[in-house]
């Protein structure tokens, strides 16, 4: 089996159009679905994804477009003949927010009565659906990079199991609300909760105070939507995690990507940082 995100009557044989957003997500999706021997082509954002990324798809297997422009997306697409897409990787939000829509991208964002990361993007996959790709689970090919149960980093996790379920709680709880997908809490208080700013910041802020028997716990959305935006932590997250003075985490099992993870591991053991994978 390729993946066990990927649908039960997927075709090896169409091509996947990766659309790339920042960061290493995308290249490790891009390495996974080479290995998978599945053909690839891939739609780049200008400023946004890696130039290796870029560099090292054919002329002819590749486009760059800048954000916002939906309608030359679909017509790429459309000129891959790919049967599949899939997202991953960020924008950077003030790109995201601040975008020069062309007609068809203006069209969706004006039908649009809240604007945020979520319907955006389910508008962008919706779109892409209605022209006959289908969208993967962006966590397909990853499978190996997932969160799993238990303490990842071969020691006994250092957060006593009532302070851990209630940072389980709080997160869970902000993700219902639509707030972000984590929290760093203490003892059972709450140092900080992620929102607009991201994880990295959020952690800054919870660093401020402090953190021994801190805990960072990281979840997904009630009703998350694995077109898109599935959480990550990566050795940025790690290291950032590490100047906090923060030195747990919880992740999500099957559900978070560990960006790179056998290099996350072995830095956080460097560190003493513990990693925990809960369901």
């Amino acid at each position: 089996m390729l993946s066990a995100f990927l649908p039960a009557d997927f075709d090896p044989r169409r091509p996947v159009a990766l659309i790339a957003g920042q960061g290493l997500y995308p290249v490790l999706v891009a390495q996974a679905i080479r290995r998978a021997g599945v053909p690839i082509r891939l739609i780049a954002f200008a400023e946004e994804t890696r130039p290796d990324l870029v560099e090292s798809f054919p002329e002819e297997e590749r486009r760059t477009i800048i954000v916002g422009q939906l309608g030359k997306m679909l017509k790429s697409l459309k000129q891959f003949d790919a049967g599949y897409a899939l997202m991953a990787g960020q924008i950077t939000p003030r790109r995201l927010f601040n975008v020069r829509p062309d007609l068809k991208a203006a069209r969706i964002l004006f039908s649009l009565k809240r604007r945020n990361a979520e319907t955006i993007f389910g508008a962008i996959a919706s779109e892409i659906e209605q022209i006959g790709i289908r969208m993967l689970d962006a966590r397909a090919f990853l499978d190996e990079q997932m969160a799993t149960a238990g303490c990842m980093t071969g020691r006994s996790f250092p957060i006593d199991r009532e302070y851990l379920d209630h940072g389980i709680h709080i997160a869970r709880e902000c993700a219902r609300l639509d707030i972000g997908q984590g929290c760093v809490v203490r003892k059972g208080t709450v140092l900080a909760v992620e929102a607009f700013e991201g994880t990295d910041e959020m952690l800054r802020r919870a660093g401020g105070f402090k953190t021994d028997g801190s805990l960072f716990v990281k979840t997904v959305k009630t009703h998350q939507d694995y077109r898109f935006d599935v959480p990550c932590f990566g050795l940025r997250t790690l290291e950032t995690m590490h100047d906090a003075g923060l030195s747990a985490a919880a992740l999500e099992t099957g559900r978070v990507i560990m960006l790179d993870k056998p290099a996350v591991l072995q830095q956080a053991r460097t560190w003493g940082i513990s990693l925990l994978g809960f369901e």
